[in-house]
């Protein structure tokens, strides 16, 4: 995970788990403030907060694997 696509995945990635483990944790697990302030603080995602979180782990993975790639080549 070289780069700057790796790194930013692997950052996208953590938030994303992370935000799901509080999500599915009814918010006692504030590990990465990231994933509260993106869906606290953005009116669209309000009452959306578990998909939202699983779009950020997702984009997350795409993005380190791609950086991977890239690194590969």
């Amino acid at each position: 995970m070289k780069g700057f696509p790796g790194g930013l995945g692997a950052l996208l990635l953590v938030s994303g788990v992370a935000g799901l483990i509080r999500e599915l944790a009814d918010g006692w697990f504030g590990f990465l403030g990231l994933a509260r302030f993106l869906t606290e603080n953005a009116w669209f995602l309000r009452g959306r907060e578990l998909f939202a979180n699983i779009v950020v782990a997702v984009l997350g993975l795409v993005l380190a694997i791609a950086g991977s790639r890239r690194a590969e080549a």
